[in-house]
């Protein structure tokens, strides 16, 4: 769907800085694009991507300082230099999986979000277009 996708906007693109129609037909694309933009369904799309972007922006920067707080924790326990040193490294270690997990899913979660969007412009560009012919 993604491929489908970019060829119909790399295709628009390209019709619209090669058309020879003048500015009037330049004028035309743009506000049928706005149109589309500012429907209901695609602005839905927008405020789900924003606000899933938002929350799992969150979970990395939570993850690291967690891990920030249990290596410093350790680093400050009782003993000597070196088994502080020790502590912290093994603190760090032992936190690796969950910065990679947050990192993940993060990164999981826009990806799922950035789909979601571009499905639902689509389709909301579909039904405008059907609207537009009738």
């Amino acid at each position: 769907m993604r491929g489908k996708v970019g060829i119909v906007i790399g295709l628009a693109a390209g019709y619209v800085l090669g058309a020879r129609a003048g500015r009037q037909r330049y004028e035309q694309i743009k506000e049928q694009a706005l149109k589309v933009w500012n429907l209901p369904p695609v602005q839905e799309q927008v405020d789900k991507a924003k606000d899933l972007a938002k929350s799992s922006a969150m979970a990395l920067p939570t993850t690291l300082w967690n891990t920030a707080v249990k290596v410093t924790k350790a680093a400050s326990s009782k003993g000597t230099p070196g088994d502080r040193l020790d502590a912290a490294v093994k603190a760090g270690k032992e936190s690796v999986d969950d910065v990679a997990q947050a990192a993940g899913t993060t990164a999981d979660a826009v990806k799922d979000a950035a789909e979601d969007a571009i499905d639902g412009v689509a389709q909301a560009a579909k039904s405008a277009r059907k609207r537009t012919e009738s």
